[in-house]
C-alpha cells in the first residue's frame, strides 16, 4: 500500500484543492441538499492551508482537508438551516389547508374522474365527479398535487 500512495499524493499542490473546490461546488448545483458546498469551502482551506506551508505533506492535507468538511458541515447546517417563520398561523404553507374549501373553476372537463382546475394562473390536476368545463367545483382535499373536488 505504501507504494501506491508514494508517487499518486506526493506532488499535490495547492492549486489542485481549488480545482478540486470548485468541482465540488458544481456538484452543488446538482444536488438537493447542501452538502458539497462545504466540503467545496473546506477544500478551498486545505489549498490556502497548503499556498501557506508548501512542504506540508499529503496525509496531513487530508487530516485538514477531512477536519475543515466536518466543521463546515456542522456550521453551515447550523447557521443557514431553514428556519420556519414565525407565524400565527400554524397551517402557513400546508397545501391541503390552503385550498380545501375554496371555489375554483374547471378549465379542462372533468371525464372519468379526472380533469384540470384553473388555480390563480395556474391549472391543477383534478379528480371527481363528472364536470363540464367552466363549472365551479369546491376543493374537498388534495392528495399529492391532485386536487379532489366536487361541484358547487
Amino acid at each position: 500500500m505504501e507504494g501506491l500512495t508514494n508517487g499518486l499524493f506526493d506532488n499535490l499542490q495547492f492549486w489542485h484543492w481549488w480545482v478540486f473546490a470548485i468541482v465540488l461546488v458544481i456538484l452543488e448545483v446538482f444536488s438537493p441538499a447542501a452538502f458539497f458546498m462545504w466540503m467545496g469551502a473546506a477544500a478551498g482551506v486545505t489549498g490556502l492551508t497548503l499556498l501557506a506551508l508548501p512542504e506540508m505533506s499529503w496525509q496531513m492535507q487530508f487530516i485538514i482537508f477531512s477536519i475543515a468538511s466536518i466543521a463546515s458541515i456542522l456550521v453551515g447546517r447550523t447557521f443557514f438551516s431553514r428556519k420556519s417563520a414565525n407565524t400565527d398561523d400554524p397551517t402557513l404553507g400546508q397545501l391541503e389547508h390552503e385550498l380545501t374549501g375554496n371555489v375554483y373553476e374547471v378549465e379542462k372537463a372533468i371525464i372519468n374522474g379526472s380533469g384540470r382546475v384553473k388555480v390563480g394562473e395556474s391549472t391543477w390536476k383534478a379528480q371527481g365527479p363528472d364536470t363540464a368545463e367552466g363549472t365551479s367545483v369546491k376543493v374537498v382535499g388534495v392528495k399529492g398535487a391532485v386536487l379532489l373536488v366536487e361541484p358547487v
